[in-house]
């Protein structure tokens, strides 16, 4: 099938590499010409592992391309994805004007029937919105044209995006024509072959599907975190906690890691723009409120327990950091929980030499040459003449350290773990002092 896929950020960039993968010609649109002339070149601008593999052999059979050619993109493909970003406006809702722009190029530029599909994480309402725009701009072209719009979100996990789309649990498809329908099962048919995970419903639904997913699971995390909290207080230990909830079927052991806070594209912005739907509709979304709320909060715990341990005196003291990304396998330091610790160490007049094994160009671009952090190229590098060491993301190198040897380095003896990634007793036996969550 021609595919068009609108972005060619995250989502697009996936969608597009998966869907050529099964044998699809599929053209990515972006208005970036950097960004473009890059990806003609298979420079891509975000990690996720196997990605790059896969645009390269996929550009290299012809089956990816790259452009800025509206038209040409609208020509190409009876599928038109919509695949760009829905940033936080300032009162936190979703801001449209990008997929609104996209739904505007589309009319401007289509001569025949198309299938305009919502891929992009958008408010309920919003295929209303794009087919208002295209229906307007056809009007003014003078042209009767059909076209249909589908909301089809992507559940993508950074770090694990390509299996996620290539095996993927569910296939959301929100329509009211039941021939759109058939259309899109015909297109996701290679991902759907042993088991029938085509989910079909209204297109409003699937609109409030991705963010009903989205704060649930963010809702676990911080419904965690505020236990782990509770746990400090009662002397429990929040690990032996999860072990003994997780087990039970109904529960699961799945977001139930208490930590340092959640972050990333889609856990925060998503939990806002769902509360701001809300609002809109006159509804006060408690629990939606105390999530957010409760992660905030969260993400100031590692630096509170530092202070208290320094007594409030962070002045001259060097913080060994290990990890940036807001989460494993993933370049991505939106909204991370690092961002939160680092700015506040230095704030307080200490100093942090970060690691992270992805993300450090992030950081560079994010904080330029500011003073007080440097970036090393090892965990180990990091640790040198370093007071004490703070564990940001659960990177799989950092899980087994020496920590005799790290005692030795380390001038103050002090490790806080904002991931909760080693046993108390095994780190104290080593003459380190040990700060997680909840524990």
């Amino acid at each position: 099938m021609k595919i068009t896929i609108f972005g060619s950020g995250y989502v697009g960039l996936v969608t597009g590499a998966c869907l050529a993968e099964v044998g699809n010609d599929v053209i990515c649109v972006d208005i970036d010409e950097a960004k473009i002339a890059k990806l003609q070149q298979g420079i891509i601008p975000i990690f996720e592992p196997g990605l790059e593999t896969m645009v390269k052999e996929n550009q290299s059979e012809g089956r990816l391309r790259f452009t800025t050619d509206i038209k040409a993109a609208v020509d190409h493909g009876v599928f038109q994805f919509i695949a760009v970003g829905t940033p936080p406006d300032d009162d936190g809702s979703a801001d449209l004007q990008y997929v609104l722009a996209v739904a505007k190029g589309i009319a401007e530029n289509m001569d025949e029937y198309r299938v305009v599909v919502d891929k992009s994480t958008v408010p309920v309402g919003t295929a209303d919105k794009v087919k208002a725009v295209m229906q307007q701009i056809l009007a003014s072209r003078g042209k009767d044209l059909e076209f249909d719009v589908v909301s089809n979100p992507e559940f993508l996990k950074e770090g694990a995006a390509l299996d996620d789309f290539m095996k993927p649990d569910r296939i959301v498809i929100g329509t009211d024509n039941p021939r759109t329908a058939e259309l899109l099962k015909a297109l996701y048919a290679p991902f759907n072959r042993s088991v029938d995970r085509v989910i079909t419903m209204d297109i409003r639904s699937a609109e409030l599907t991705k963010y009903a997913a989205n704060a649930m699971l963010a809702t676990k995390i911080s419904f965690m975190n505020e236990l782990a909290n509770l746990a400090e207080h009662l002397g429990a230990d929040i690990e032996q906690v999860r072990h003994g909830i997780g087990s039970d079927s109904r529960i699961g052991y799945s977001f139930i890691y208490p930590g340092c806070g959640y972050g990333g594209s889609c856990f925060p912005k998503d939990v806002k723009a769902l509360e701001r739907t809300a609002k809109e509709q006159g509804y006060h979304a408690e629990l939606l409120n105390a999530v957010e709320n409760v992660n905030n909060r969260q993400k100031h715990r590692l630096f509170e327990k530092i202070n208290k341990h320094y007594r409030g005196n962070l002045t001259g003291k060097v913080f060994a950091l290990w990890g940036l990304a807001f989460k494993p396998n993933t370049d991505d330091m939106r909204d991370a929980p690092s961002r939160v610790v680092l700015e506040a160490l230095i704030e307080a007049g200490a100093t942090v030499q970060a690691f992270d094994p992805e993300a450090q160009e992030e950081a560079r671009r994010l904080y330029g040459d500011m003073p007080g952090l440097g970036y090393y190229d090892s965990p180990k590098d990091a640790l040198k003449q370093a007071d004490a060491l703070v564990i940001v993301t659960e990177w799989k190198q950092f899980r087994s350290p020496d920590f005799d040897e790290m005692s030795q380095q380390l001038h103050d003896k002090v490790i806080f773990d904002g991931r909760n990634m080693y046993e108390p007793d095994r780190v104290k036996r080593s003459g380190l002092a040990y700060y997680a969550i909840g524990r």
